[in-house]
This record gives C-alpha cells, structure tokens and sequence, in this order.
C-alpha cells in the first residue's frame, strides 16, 4: 500500500488530509473469455468524458461505533474487492475516451483514505457548491475526466472531525447511467454485509450485462455543444417537500385544459424549475430568447424484453421540450409535454431505436433556424442512495458533487428524510441572483440553510 501525506488547506479552517491510497483489484482475476467488454452504441452515442460523483453519508451514532475506523475500512476495501468481481470491466481500463470497448485487465481502482477537520454535516447542509466538497473525491473525479485518467471508478473514505464517515464513489459516464451507479453501491453495499454473492438478499443485486457487438459510432461530443456561449454558472440547492410538492401538483392539474392527471413530483418540480430559470434569463436580457428543456428517461422498462434494472450501460433516452413562445414555458403547458414525450419514449424497444432517436434529436437542434438556450434536468429520486447499509446503518444523506460548470440545468434527488426532493440548481450568476428570489418558487420550496 502507498501511504500518502497530503495536506491541503481549505478556506481559512478546514484541513483535508489524505493518509492513504491504495489499488484495489478484484477477488478473483477476470476469465480470458471477459477481459474486453464492447460498449454499446448508447455508451458511445455523444457521451460526455465525464464522472458521476456519489458521496454517502453515514453518522457517528450508536451503530457506526460498534466499528472501529480501521474495522469499517477493511471491510469496504475487502466487499469492494468482491464486488469488482462481478462488475470486473469496473476495474479495467480505456484506451482513450473514444475507445468503444473496456480492456477488463483487472488493473483496479485507486482507493484513498483521508481525514478532514470540518463536521460532516458543513458538507452535508451546504446551499452552494463549495471546493472544499471536491476534495472529498479521489483523484479530482467530479468533473470532466483528466486528458491522462481513463479510470472507470475511483472510491474515497472521508473519516470528519464528528466521527462521521463519508463514501465518495466515482463513476465514468462511458460505462452506466445513475442507475448503473446505484445498482453498483447498492451490491457493493449488500456484499458488505452478507460477504458472499449467493446470499439470497444479494442475488437480486447481481449485475446484468449485454454482450454487444463491437461497433465504432462516430459521435460528436453533445456536452461541448450546449457549453458554447455560456458564462461561468453558480449551483444551488434547495428543498421542496411533498406537502409543497402535492400543493404544485394540484395548481398544475387546475390550471391545465383538459386537466391534467396525476403529474408526478418530478414532472411538476422540473416544470416550476424550467419556467422560474427561463423568466429569470428573460428578465435579465429584457427578452424571451427560444429554450428547450432535456431529459434523460431508464429505457430498461421499455426495452422488448425488459431489462432488469442492475442491468449496466448508459440504457437511457433524451426527451426534449422545446419553448419558443413564452406561454410554452407555462407549468401546465411544460408537464403536458413531458407526458406526451414520455408517451412517445414508450416505443423505443432496443438500442438501435434509442441511437436512431437520440441522432433525430441532436439534427432537430441543427435544423432549427432558432438559437436556443438550453437547460437540462435529470433526476434520482427512487434509486435508494440514502438506504444504502454497508453494515452500520442506512445513510443519512447523499449528494452529487455538481461543480459549478457552463452547463444550466436541475439534478433531482430524495431528501434525507425521503419526505421531498432536493433539488441542486445551476445558473449563470446574474439569473441564480433572479431565480432564487422568485416568489412563485419560493412559494413551494425551503431553501437550504449552511
């Protein structure tokens, strides 16, 4: 094991230190037969070199002390060990971003131990991105990958002066989506606590994979597009209940005609974020500029056969809604079409109908004779993170590190308590300084204090 002594200051009282970083490689060397996994075309149709960073946080209570630190950390290396076992193209490598297959040469992923002097929940309670939430992340893996990192995974443990433990867990968009992600913690979770695969409560957990042919898809880069011509963004967070969230729902269905059935949370919610950022944008220039609204959708219900949902890749669609008079971003008139998108995302059965749909999307932006300003939401309500149990209890908490980047745009999750949804948001500074003083907003939200 490499022991690493490294001391960074952040602002004016927080020291992070990291004590260790090792590599971790699976239990078992991967069979000849699996050491190249091909991606799919959905893997490679326009994906961003990017990583999704999850971080856990678990208390110092009455269960997490029935562990030593050092019992808590060996037992996540060694479940993490077994894990990489059965998700083994985690512990592989790319070539290069581009590369349409992972070399499962079991050369594992870098685990690093660290120890920060500030009180989990100063991360925990934080209204706006703030750097010293990167440094809680192996390697820098929160954003765009590095030209030279073609690691898939990467995992920190953050022991906090409270005693209380953070898990950050790293994960290239090239190899899942965020249920991809969730299905991996989730079993990393489960094999922590039952130390064998064949357990009944593990087994469900197993992950699925689609042997695909290999297929180059020459893609163009999607994330660089809607970067050009922005400003630096500021992000947000804020809390809306499900008291609030049932009090949206039922203005929508009574401002709709013909009225609108049972919207969802997050239909409704992504609706008031779209509309209060686009007039928050409007205001700001002193006129309406045509917008569109995108959002990723789980095909693995859709697909003929149904995929289970441990099943790993990028297996998901774009739905857009596009807004170019103003009345289109009205709350009833954006849920109403994100329905019938939904509608249109239920024929889509195999991944060659999601590559021919996602490419029909990307040239209806080339066509339009409009400049549009573009949004994006994606949300992670239901995908558990906050139930995830490596042995001491559930998590009281997990946050994506969204750094503040050129990209506008809404991540969705559970609050802690699951009793609403947490909504990170990402805007130019001027329009931030508009949206977070919306009256109609802040009719239906709490917003986060520090």
């Amino acid at each position: 094991m490499i022991i690493e002594k490294l001391f960074i200051r952040l602002g004016r009282r927080k020291f992070h230190t990291i004590i260790s970083r090792e590599i971790i490689k699976p239990s078992s060397p991967t069979p000849s037969h699996l050491q190249t996994y091909n991606l799919s075309i959905l893997d490679q149709t326009g994906r961003p070199s990017i990583y999704s960073p999850l971080i856990l946080f678990y208390p110092n209570n009455g269960i997490t002390q029935r562990f030593t630190l050092e019992d808590k950390v060996k037992l996540l290396k060694k479940s993490l060990s077994q894990s990489l076992e059965q998700y083994y193209p985690f512990a592989g490598r790319l070539h290069t971003h581009t590369t349409p297959y992972v070399d499962c040469n079991d050369e594992g992923i870098v685990f690093l131990e660290a120890r920060n002097d500030s009180h989990m929940e100063s991360f925990q309670n934080i209204k706006e991105h703030d750097e010293s939430l990167d440094r809680l992340f192996a390697d820098n893996m929160v954003c765009f990958n590095s030209p030279g990192n073609t690691s898939l995974l990467g995992v920190q443990v953050n022991h906090f002066a409270c005693g209380g433990l953070g898990v950050a867990v790293s994960m290239s968009h090239a190899i899942g989506d965020a249920c991809t992600l969730g299905s991996f913690v989730s079993y990393w979770a489960s094999m922590a606590r039952y130390n064998s695969n064949d357990h009944e409560e593990v087994r469900p957990l197993n992950p699925h994979f689609i042997r695909h042919p290999r297929k180059i898809v020459d893609s163009e880069p999607e994330y660089r597009d809607i970067n050009q011509g922005y400003e630096i963004c500021v992000t947000r967070k804020f809390m809306f209940s499900n008291t609030k969230l049932s009090d949206l729902k039922n203005k929508v269905a009574d401002e709709s005609s013909p009225r609108i059935i049972n919207p969802t949370r997050v239909e409704v919610l992504t609706s008031l974020l779209y509309k209060t950022a686009v007039a928050a944008a409007t205001a700001k220039s002193g006129s309406f500029k045509p917008s569109y609204l995108s959002m990723p959708v789980n095909l693995r219900n859709t697909f003929v056969p149904k995929l289970p949902q441990t099943t790993v890749g990028n297996i998901f669609t774009h739905i857009m809604v596009m807004s170019t008079p103003t009345n289109e971003t009205s709350l009833s008139v954006v849920v109403d079409e994100i329905q019938k998108e939904k509608v249109q995302v239920e024929r889509v059965q195999s991944f060659p109908q999601a590559a021919e749909r996602h490419e029909s999307l990307l040239s209806k932006l080339r066509n339009e004779e409009l400049d549009f300003r573009s949004y994006w939401c994606s949300s992670v309500c239901g995908l558990s993170y906050n139930k995830v149990d490596f042995g001491w209890g559930n998590a009281m908490g997990a946050t994506f590190a969204i750094r503040s980047m050129s990209m506008r745009g809404f991540l969705l999750g559970d609050t802690p308590d699951g009793n609403g949804i947490e909504a990170l948001v990402i805007l130019e500074k001027e329009d931030m300084d508009i949206f977070e003083n919306d009256k109609e907003m802040l009719s239906f939200c709490q917003i986060k204090q520090v």
